[in-house]
């Protein structure tokens, strides 16, 4: 499981300039905890971090993962944000064949176990889940008809875009 912790927070404003996004507090503790127990609860605990903006205090805050009951390992971008592209990059070398990629402000309440089966049973390089979001929580990137990815933009998303990549 790949989380991408790494972004810099820019529209949460002055509550990230000294605390990393998925470090923000939600409920009595950090985000990023929020999300380990959910994972942990679903089988899936071994993570590894991409860690970019504010990495290290990622780090310190949640250690190795032993206290979470987790296996937690680390990517960090460097002094260049490496985006989603190349953090994953980075960290292909501590991941498996086939592994889960998470973003690390999004909280997916699902079995996880499902579209890792579905995977398994496509044959597919790449299974990517979608929300119905009709434009409610963020831009609307994926054209999604009858079970399958018909567009995905997060660029230059159209008003037929229903989805978003979750």
């Amino acid at each position: 499981m790949a989380i991408l912790c790494g972004g810099l927070g820019a529209r949460l404003g002055p509550l990230t300039q000294a605390t990393p996004k998925c470090l923000i507090e939600v409920a009595g503790k950090p985000f990023l905890i929020h999300q380990i127990e959910l994972l942990r609860r679903h089988q899936l605990t071994r993570l590894v971090l991409c860690a970019g903006h504010m990495g290290e205090a990622i780090q310190r805050a949640v250690g190795d993962g032993r206290s979470l009951k987790v296996s937690i390992d680390y990517v960090f971008d460097g002094p260049t944000l490496l985006g989603t592209a190349g953090a994953l990059k980075k960290a292909l070398p501590k991941l498996g064949e086939i592994f889960f990629v998470l973003y690390g402000d999004t909280y997916l309440d699902i079995d996880y176990q499902a579209p890792l089966a579905a995977m398994r049973q496509s044959g597919k390089q790449g299974l990517m889940t979608v929300f119905l979001n009709a434009g409610q929580w963020d831009q609307s990137n994926v054209l999604f008809d009858q079970g399958r990815i018909i567009r995905y933009d997060k660029r230059n998303p159209s008003p037929d875009m229903k989805h978003i990549d979750y």
